[in-house]
């Protein structure tokens, strides 16, 4: 019985400690060089700001511009094998010749927001901040 519970307040612990490390991290910047349409919305190039709240992997991204949220969308947490040097942006370039949002990564942190459906690497492109 001891043994259960000094398990159970070990996992209990560990998950407390994972999610206030990742309740830590839960803000980032982002830069487009080009215009790019987030669920539905057009932003024009430029430097915005991201927060993001939600359990788990699925948690709902806000972009602001200053202080004024733009778009907001859906995301999903994903694990990353190794960390990018900087923040990167990864657009998909879709039928219509406009470009998607599908992925923000950050600079030093191994995750990144995956946005929309998954898309296959070859038809995103990235840039860099």
């Amino acid at each position: 019985m001891k043994k259960n519970l000094s398990k159970g307040l070990l996992l209990g612990l560990t998950l407390l400690l994972a999610t206030s490390v990742f309740a830590s991290g839960n803000k980032g910047s982002l830069q487009t060089l080009n215009a790019v349409t987030v669920n539905g919305k057009t932003l024009p190039a430029g430097d915005y700001s991201l927060k993001w709240e939600g359990t788990g992997s699925s948690v709902q991204l806000n972009i602001l511009k200053g202080s004024k949220v733009v778009a907001t969308t859906p995301a999903r947490v994903i694990d990353l094998k190794q960390s990018p040097n900087q923040d990167q942006a990864l657009v998909k370039n879709n039928d219509d010749g406009s470009k998607s949002l599908a992925e923000v990564r950050f600079g030093g942190k191994k995750y990144a927001l995956q946005i929309g459906e998954e898309t296959n690497s070859s038809e995103m492109s990235g840039s860099t901040k």
